[in-house]
């Protein structure tokens, strides 16, 4: 099947795949709105069994408790995602599986979303966590409540925020 991973998705992961293998690092995953598409990305690509240590999608806040480190206080407390949050989520599962890297992402892919700036459809917050500490990024990606386009740009960049962590271009 030539649909997968997303058109959008290919390049990117095809070059973060070649990095992690050239330099026989590993990933694993911690994703929430891009609902597994990281991941299934990441398997998509010959050899990732090589490279991929294993990945959770925690969508809800139940998720998060029972596999993220979450207490009953965060979830009381959830405004929306930030990038403090999914650092939170990056260093917990980068913990558990032992990666050279932990991607996340939460955001708010649509069609609704909320009245705060984190909660506008095609909001995102990206963190990868490594052992020199956690990259964060966050952005809009300008698609409105497009919820699989923006499902989809929430992968591709998460994915570039490897990429510029592993080449060295991303700052702590």
């Amino acid at each position: 099947a030539k649909e997968f991973p997303p058109e959008k998705v290919r390049s990117i992961v095809d070059e973060v795949v070649k990095l992690l293998k050239e330099r026989k690092e590993t990933v694993s995953v911690a994703e929430t709105a891009a609902g597994g598409i990281i991941s299934a990305s990441i398997l998509s690509t010959p050899g990732a069994s090589g490279i991929y240590k294993g990945g959770l999608t925690l969508y809800t806040l139940e998720s998060r408790i029972s596999f993220a480190g979450w207490t009953q206080a965060d979830t009381d407390k959830y405004k929306g995602p930030t990038t403090d949050i999914v650092a939170g989520l990056a260093t917990n599962v980068r913990s558990k599986l032992g990666s050279t890297y932990t991607i996340s992402e939460s955001g708010t892919a649509g069609p609704t979303g909320g009245t705060t700036p984190n909660r506008t459809p095609g909001y995102v917050a990206l963190a990868v966590a490594t052992e020199s500490g956690v990259y964060k990024r966050e952005l809009s990606t300008g698609l409105g409540g497009d919820r699989e386009g923006n499902m989809i740009a929430f992968a591709v960049e998460a994915l570039g925020l490897l990429r510029d962590v592993i080449k060295g271009d991303a700052k702590l």
